[in-house]
């Protein structure tokens, strides 16, 4: 399947609407481009109530389905450790600008989240 990129799509931002720009710890579990399962630990850059944009270095392809677990911070969740758990699909990709780099993914959120306290 062939992969948007900004480039491509000539998309700035693909959540228009009113979100946050949250820097939050973010473990993102999918399939990348080859067919292999995947974690990997990442920041949240921006998030909304229809998806959620972060960076990556597991090369992931459009419409893929991804999982994030996004840890709340502790004024949010009445210090309690919660995580955010949501899927969705990706939906822009921007190109990493040299070949170690990350790229940038959005991803439209499929279903409504659950908020689940941390297991120790």
């Amino acid at each position: 399947m062939a992969k948007a990129r900004s480039e491509d799509r000539h998309l700035e931002d693909p959540f228009p609407e009113n979100g946050f720009d949250m820097p939050l710890p973010t473990l993102v579990e999918g399939i990348d481009s080859s067919g292999k399962a995947f974690t990997e630990k990442t920041i949240l850059s921006y998030i909304s109530e229809n998806g959620s944009s972060f960076w990556l270095t597991n090369d992931v392809t459009m419409d893929s389905g991804l999982k994030l677990s996004v840890d709340l911070p502790s004024r949010l969740a009445e210090d309690k450790d919660l995580k955010l758990i949501i899927k969705g699909k990706v939906i822009f990709l921007e190109a990493p600008k040299n070949h170690n780099s990350r790229h940038r993914v959005s991803l439209k959120f499929e279903n409504k989240y659950i908020i689940d306290e941390k297991k120790m």
